[in-house]
C-alpha cells in the first residue's frame, strides 16, 4: 500500500509540473522601425498550434513547456524563431527580407528604381535563381469622355459590386509604390465602401436614391450620385447554399501572402457556414483533384482539417481545375439555392485552356445552368487581375481582392449574404439627359461595363448582380446647357439638331434633368422588371449635401489622381482628404478612416515621384 500510495503521489507531482509548465506566452511583434506587425502569423514550432498578432501587433498564445520555439513569419520580413526559456513575454524584431521584396516590383518601374527600394547588401544577396520578375497583368483603361447630350441622349451600363481595385491599390501603397493606372478602376474604389441608403420598402429589392450638387474638381458643373441599396435579408432565411471551393495550389502559391492567406481566409467562411450548406474542395495545380467530397457546412472540422492539408506545387492547370468544379456543383446542384464556385486563386493560368475567351465561354455556359463564380485574388508579382475581373464579370460573381485577413473578414465574414446570395440579377440603368437643361456628361468609371443603348431593352443581354445588403454606387458629372466649360467634343454639324424632339414643343420637360431608368430580374426569372425615376433640375448646397455624396466624391477624387486623369481639373490631394474627413461619419469598421491614411499615404508617394 505505501509503495502504491508513492507511486500516485509522483504520478500527480509529474502531472502537476507538466501542467505548470503549459503556459501563455504573450508579445509584441515590430519591424526595424518599431512599427507594430499585425497579423503576423505565431506559430508553435513542431505543431499545428498558432496565431496572428492583433491590429497593435500583440499576440498570445499557449506553449508546452520551456524548450517549445516560436515562429514568427510576416509577408516581405525574415522568419525568425525563439526559444521560449521560461519567458512569459518575447517580443520580436522582424527584418525586411530582400527576396520577398523583390516580388513586389511594379508593373511600369524601371530596373534602376527597383534597385533604389533595396540597399546595394540587400540586392547583392539575392542570386539570379531566386530573382523574380513582375508579370502582373491589368486591362487597358481609357477612361469615359464627355458625351453631347444631342448625339448621345442615352448613356446604358451595368451595374458592379466589386470592389478588388481598391484593395489592390492599397497595396501597392502600403508596400511604398503609387499603383499602374490601368489597376485603378474608380467604380470599384467607391463601390469598396458602404453608404447610408434606406432599405427598400415594398416589393422592389433594392432602393433607388439620387443626390445631386456641385462637382469637386469642376465646380461649376454638377455631380449626380446614384445609389442603390439591395435588401437586407437574415442568414438563416437565405436559401441552402451548394458551394465547391476551387484552390490553386500550384508553385506560384507559395509566398505566405498567397496559399497561407488563403487558408485562414476559407476558415474564416467556413466558420460562418450553416448546417443546410453543402461545401466541397477541388484544387488544381500540374492536375486537377477532389480534396473534399460535398460534406454538411456543420462538418467544420473536417472542412478545416482538408484546407491545413493543402501545400503548392507544380503548374497551373486551370482550366482544368474549373471544369472539375463546375462538374462537381452541377451534380451536387441545390434547385432554388444558392449555387456557386468560389476561386482562390493569383490568376496565373498558365497550363491547359487559358485564354480569356475560352475562359469565358466556359464560365457563361456554366452560368445559364444556375451556377455562379466568385473569384478572390491572392499576391502579387505575377498577379492576373485581367482574366480574374472576366471570369467574375461573366459568371454572375463578385471579385475581391485579399490582401490581408482583415479584408478576407470583410468580404466573407461582414458581406457573406452580399459576397454569396444574388437578390437581382441583370441589374442595367440607363440614363436619358434632357438637352434642355443638359449640355453633356461623363459617366465615372465603369468603362468595362458600358452597353449599347440596344441592349437596355435586350433581357438576353448579362449584366451585373446585387448580392444581398449591396450597396451600389455611380457618379456622373453634367455640364448644363448655359455653361461656359469648354469640352473636348468634336463639333459635329447635324442636319436634324435645331429639330430635336426633346427641345422644341416638349417645354413640358424643362424641369427635369434627366430620367433614369432601371431594369433587373429577380434571381430565378428570365424576364426583366422596369423602374422609372425623374431627376429634376433641383441642385442641394454643397453645405447640405450628405456624408454619402461627399465620400463618394473623395473616392473619386483619389481615383482620378491616381489615374492623373485629364478631367481632374482644380483637384489636389488636400482638398480629397478635407473632404473625406468631413465624412467620415460613424465608421464603425474604420474603413473610412483607412481610406483617409491611404491618401495621405498617395500624397506623398506623389510628391516623391515628382521630384525625381
Amino acid at each position: 500500500m505505501k509503495h502504491l500510495i508513492l507511486f500516485l503521489i509522483s504520478v500527480l507531482l509529474a502531472s502537476n509540473t507538466s501542467m505548470a509548465q503549459t503556459r501563455k506566452v504573450t508579445g509584441l511583434v515590430t519591424d526595424d522601425k518599431n512599427n507594430p506587425l499585425m497579423f503576423a502569423n505565431v506559430n508553435l514550432k513542431g505543431t499545428t498550434i498558432g496565431t496572428l498578432t492583433d491590429l497593435n501587433g500583440q499576440y498570445e498564445i499557449e506553449v508546452k513547456n520551456d524548450s517549445s520555439i516560436l515562429i514568427f513569419t510576416y509577408i516581405g520580413y525574415q522568419t525568425k524563431e525563439e526559444k521560449v526559456k521560461g519567458r512569459r513575454k518575447i517580443n520580436v524584431e522582424l527584418k525586411q527580407s530582400a527576396i520577398d521584396l523583390s516580388e513586389v516590383v511594379v508593373v511600369g518601374y524601371s530596373r534602376k528604381r527597383i534597385t533604389q527600394n533595396l540597399s546595394s547588401a540587400s540586392m547583392g544577396s539575392i542570386s539570379k535563381k531566386h530573382r523574380t520578375f513582375n508579370t502582373e497583368s491589368y486591362s487597358t483603361i481609357h477612361e469615359n469622355d464627355f458625351k453631347d447630350v444631342y448625339i448621345n441622349p442615352l448613356s446604358t451600363f451595368s451595374v458592379d459590386v466589386d470592389g478588388a481595385s481598391y484593395s489592390n491599390i492599397r497595396r501597392f501603397i502600403n508596400r511604398g509604390a503609387l499603383p499602374p493606372k490601368d489597376a485603378v478602376r474608380i467604380e470599384e474604389m467607391i463601390n469598396y465602401f458602404n453608404y447610408d441608403y434606406p432599405q427598400p420598402k415594398g416589393d422592389e429589392p433594392f432602393s433607388v436614391n439620387h443626390e445631386l450638387s456641385r462637382c469637386l474638381w469642376e465646380p461649376n458643373n454638377l455631380l449626380l450620385h446614384i445609389g442603390l441599396q439591395g435588401l437586407d435579408v437574415p442568414i438563416d432565411d437565405l436559401p441552402p447554399s451548394n458551394i465547391v471551393f476551387l484552390i490553386d495550389v500550384s508553385g506560384s502559391m507559395r509566398s505566405q501572402m498567397k496559399l497561407p492567406l488563403l487558408k485562414q481566409a476559407f476558415k474564416m467562411l467556413t466558420r460562418k457556414l450553416r448546417e443546410k450548406d453543402l461545401v466541397s474542395i477541388v484544387v488544381y495545380a500540374g492536375s486537377s483533384g477532389v480534396v473534399l467530397s460535398p460534406t454538411e457546412g456543420s462538418s467544420k472540422k473536417e472542412i478545416i482539417e482538408s484546407l491545413d492539408r493543402l501545400e503548392a506545387g507544380g503548374s497551373t492547370a486551370g482550366g482544368e481545375g474549373l471544369r472539375l468544379a463546375y462538374k462537381i456543383a452541377e451534380e451536387n446542384i441545390f434547385p432554388g439555392g444558392n449555387n456557386r464556385i468560389i476561386l482562390a486563386t493569383d490568376g496565373d493560368f498558365n497550363v491547359g485552356p487559358s485564354s480569356n475567351a475560352e475562359m469565358e465561354r466556359l464560365v457563361e455556359e456554366k452560368r445559364e445552368k444556375g451556377i455562379d463564380i466568385s473569384v478572390l485574388g491572392f499576391g502579387m508579382g505575377n498577379y492576373k487581375d485581367d482574366k480574374m475581373e472576366i471570369i467574375a464579370n461573366k459568371g454572375n460573381g463578385n471579385y475581391a481582392y485579399i490582401d490581408n485577413l482583415s479584408e478576407a473578414k470583410k468580404v466573407l465574414i461582414n458581406e457573406f449574404g452580399g459576397t454569396l446570395f444574388t437578390i437581382a440579377k441583370d441589374v442595367k440603368l440607363q440614363l436619358e439627359f434632357n438637352p434642355a437643361n443638359v449640355k453633356s456628361y461623363r459617366l465615372i468609371g465603369y468603362v468595362n461595363r458600358l452597353l449599347d443603348e440596344e441592349d437596355f431593352d435586350n433581357d438576353k443581354k448579362d449584366a451585373g448582380e446585387i448580392g444581398a445588403g449591396h450597396t451600389v454606387t455611380a457618379l456622373y458629372e453634367i455640364v448644363l446647357k448655359d455653361s461656359d466649360f469648354e469640352l473636348d467634343i468634336p463639333n459635329i454639324e447635324l442636319k436634324y439638331k435645331k429639330n430635336h424632339p426633346k427641345v422644341k414643343g416638349n417645354e413640358k420637360f424643362n424641369d427635369e434633368l434627366l430620367t433614369l431608368n432601371l431594369r433587373y430580374k429577380e434571381p430565378k426569372e428570365s424576364k426583366s422588371k422596369l423602374l422609372e425615376k425623374v431627376i429634376e433640375n433641383k441642385i442641394t448646397p454643397s453645405t447640405k449635401t450628405s456624408n454619402n455624396f461627399k465620400f463618394s466624391s473623395a473616392v473619386a477624387g483619389l481615383g482620378m489622381l491616381l489615374r492623373d486623369s485629364k478631367y481632374k481639373g482644380g483637384l489636389t490631394y488636400n482638398s480629397v482628404l478635407e473632404l473625406a474627413k468631413s465624412a467620415k461619419g460613424k465608421d464603425e469598421e474604420g474603413y473610412r478612416a483607412e481610406f483617409i491614411s491611404l491618401t495621405e499615404d498617395a500624397s506623398l508617394l506623389s510628391q516623391n515621384t515628382d521630384n525625381k
